[in-house]
């Protein structure tokens, strides 16, 4: 059973996160609700999590990982290893490259980690844009 939940998690962003940074954090839970095939809660002390999963033909898929201290967790790697359509990895990459300036192939980013959620979103359009790329790799996950 988890130690987090939609509560907990509100509760501990509100504390540990900048007034628009919650905010991002709350839009990012009310994004996965609506479009994920099921969200986590974590079990961890220091901090919580909120796991955003899609179903596909590969099973269950964590696509992103938010802490409640105000991190984000592309699961791109963990992806890579599950050797998905070359299409589907690609699209998701690029769109986030083109959407945060930074590279993700795999020399770049050689391990998933958590980044400042300040650091990924310096507008709303960027964190409308973020979300509009993980509903497109959901439904090329489901075709």
């Amino acid at each position: 059973m988890s130690k987090w939940s939609k509560k907990t998690f509100i509760e501990d962003v509100n504390k540990s996160c900048e007034n628009d940074i919650a905010l991002h954090c709350i839009e990012l839970i009310d994004f996965s609700e609506k479009n994920s095939d099921e969200v986590s809660w974590g079990n961890g002390e220091g901090y919580g999590t909120m796991t955003f999963r899609c179903d596909s033909d590969y099973g269950l898929l964590p696509l992103f990982r938010l802490s409640s201290n105000g991190k984000l967790n592309l699961q791109l790697n963990f992806l890579r290893s599950k050797n998905l359509h070359k299409q589907v990895l690609d699209d998701m990459v690029i769109k986030l490259e083109s959407n945060f300036l930074r590279e993700y192939d795999e020399e770049s980013y050689p391990s998933d980690t958590y980044e400042p959620l300040e650091e990924l979103f310096c507008t709303h359009n960027q964190l409308e844009s973020f979300m509009k790329t993980i509903e497109g790799c959901t439904y090329r996950l489901k075709q």
